[in-house]
């Protein structure tokens, strides 16, 4: 098997807050070179963005800014940068925002796309490690999985993947705008 395609799954929330520390201030990730760089030439079939939704469960303006701003980020991702936006939710927990069911989502792409054929190789942009047991099975399915580290490597993600890549803030740098 060349390995030649190649799916990008890429977890939103993990990814904006390991790189933040990383990229100058006052600029952005690219994220259409974000995936030229993570394909490396191989044939892209796919882009995934994972994000818990935010909500103005307070009804602030500044909440109100946040949900819109994250709305235009999205909104951009999918029509202008071709990527599949996939939406968890976000449940509050005295104020504190966490995510709810991205990574169930992310594990459940990589299963259906090796068992449908649709990668050679899937490129997760993650340090969750509960997706182990769905990087096992791509495995298991003759799939190759990279992992992409930003900011912190992860050594149990390392461990099960067939590469692991770190993504440095030289490399982040190079694909702000």
């Amino acid at each position: 098997m060349s390995f030649k395609q190649v799916a990008i799954f890429i977890d939103g929330s993990n990814f904006y807050h390991r790189s933040a520390t990383l990229i100058p201030k006052g600029k952005r990730v690219d994220y259409v070179q974000l995936a030229e760089l993570l394909s490396d030439g191989r044939d892209c079939r796919s882009k995934r963005f994972y994000i818990g939704i935010l909500r103005n469960y307070k009804g602030t303006d500044e909440g109100e800014r946040l949900v819109e701003g994250q709305r235009r980020f999205l909104g951009n991702l999918a029509r202008r940068d071709g990527y599949i936006v996939k939406k968890g939710r976000m449940h509050y927990d005295d104020a504190v925002p966490r995510e709810k069911g991205v990574d169930v989502k992310i594990a459940i792409d990589l299963v259906v796309g090796a068992i449908d054929d649709l990668f050679d190789t899937a490129i997760l942009v993650s340090s969750d490690t509960d997706l182990i047991p769905a990087i096992k099975y791509a495995r298991h399915k003759g799939k190759q999985v990279e992992y992409v580290a930003v900011g912190h490597v992860s050594y149990n993600l390392k461990k099960v993947c067939d590469v692991t890549t770190e993504v440095t803030a030289a490399d982040l740098t190079k694909i702000c705008v």
